[in-house]
């Protein structure tokens, strides 16, 4: 091919940035200055397309791209060592009178390593079996001096009439869980918080796929206890939900659909009256991820913004057969549902875009 230099700007000036991204037409590179050398490679990661240019640099020389930390060398673009089949393009570069040129004809071309799948990225698939019906505790909980938990004990309640009624249950405590905060890959790019989450992708350790692994391939329904904690939902809830925006934004850029004929159903209690704000919060969460309902979708249970005197609160729940009932009711709404979706067999698997949160968004890449 021929060359094609074009002028990328005084040397003294780009002398400036140890490293920036620069875009010439369609194509983006990475420039960078350290120890008197210029290093020009491709701004376009190989993992999700990521900015490199835009990243920083690394002690050995390697570019570390900012939204999922893979690493090219800034002079040569070989991936870190380990991952030397990984490689960027890498233009010569050369000063006339005091400007940067850049050639656009690549010296060298991308490579990708073929990288072994997460375990995630299977296909979903429903195995044959009775109705799965999940109980999600997000109490926070001190695991060394547990205390008695008015959300889990009516959780428990729902989980074994669900289990009298057939379904096949499982219990997963939030509080058990070691996982990160979500660290707002959604901010940096819609494309850069991927499925699975960026943060399970990078860390072996991050136990939110235990989360995921229920919620988009084990369960049929769903039915989720919370507290109400200074009129929201507790803030182990919230950590855990935003590290589901990765369910919802697949959605959103890949017109993706994870949650299929499935059925979500919440427990609220509190001592404090909030009740149909948090209840709505979760409703609108949930379904923008795709759940489906049963009628009547909560319980809850609060004294009220008056009764201070939350020991009672919890001696009137351990002690009250109407709630108990409330939550054995509410398991068997979840799972009638469930069984209805699940025999139906017909899951939204495209959204129609007008009006959605997840309007086509226009997504330009290049791999030069």
């Amino acid at each position: 091919m021929a060359d094609e230099w074009v002028d990328a700007g005084p040397v003294e000036q780009l002398r400036q940035h140890e490293l920036q991204q620069l875009t010439f037409g369609r194509t983006k590179v990475a420039l960078s200055w350290r120890d008197g050398e210029f290093g020009c490679v491709s701004g376009v990661c190989n993992h999700a397309a990521g900015p490199l240019g835009e990243g920083t640099i690394d002690a050995d020389g390697y570019i570390t791209c900012p939204w999922h930390h893979w690493k090219f060398h800034r002079l040569t673009g070989i991936g870190e060592p380990g991952y030397e089949a990984d490689q960027v393009p890498r233009y010569a570069l050369k000063e006339e009178n005091g400007r940067l040129l850049v050639n656009l004809t690549a010296l060298t071309s991308r490579k990708k390593a073929p990288h072994e799948r997460h375990p995630l990225e299977r296909p979903i698939v429903r195995e044959p079996g009775p109705i799965r019906v999940l109980g999600l505790s997000t109490t926070a909980m001190d695991l060394e001096y547990p205390r008695f938990s008015t959300s889990d004990s009516l959780l428990q309640d729902a989980l074994e009439a669900a289990a009298e009624l057939g379904a096949e249950t499982r219990m997963l405590r939030a509080a058990e869980l070691r996982f990160r905060h979500c660290e707002g890959y959604y901010s940096k790019s819609a494309q850069a918080c991927t499925w699975p989450c960026s943060i399970t992708q990078m860390d072996e350790e991050d136990q939110m796929v235990q989360v995921y692994e229920n919620l988009v391939f084990w369960c049929d329904a769903v039915i989720l206890a919370s507290p109400i904690r200074w009129g929201s939902a507790s803030s182990l809830y919230f950590k855990m939900i935003e590290r589901m925006n990765c369910i919802q934004n697949q959605v959103t850029i890949r017109d993706n659909v994870l949650i299929r004929n499935k059925v979500a159903a919440f427990i609220i209690t509190g001592g404090q009256d909030n009740v149909q704000a948090v209840a709505g919060q979760m409703l609108m969460f949930f379904s923008e991820l795709g759940f489906d309902f049963p009628q009547f979708p909560f319980i809850a249970h609060s004294r009220g913004w008056s009764a201070e005197d939350m020991e009672h609160n919890v001696s009137y729940v351990k002690h009250s057969e109407e709630l108990r009932e409330g939550a054995r009711a509410l398991a068997a709404r979840a799972i009638q549902k469930a069984s209805e979706l699940v025999t139906a067999g017909t899951p939204v698997a495209k959204t129609e875009r007008g009006g959605r949160k997840a309007h086509h968004m226009k997504q330009e890449r290049d791999a030069r």
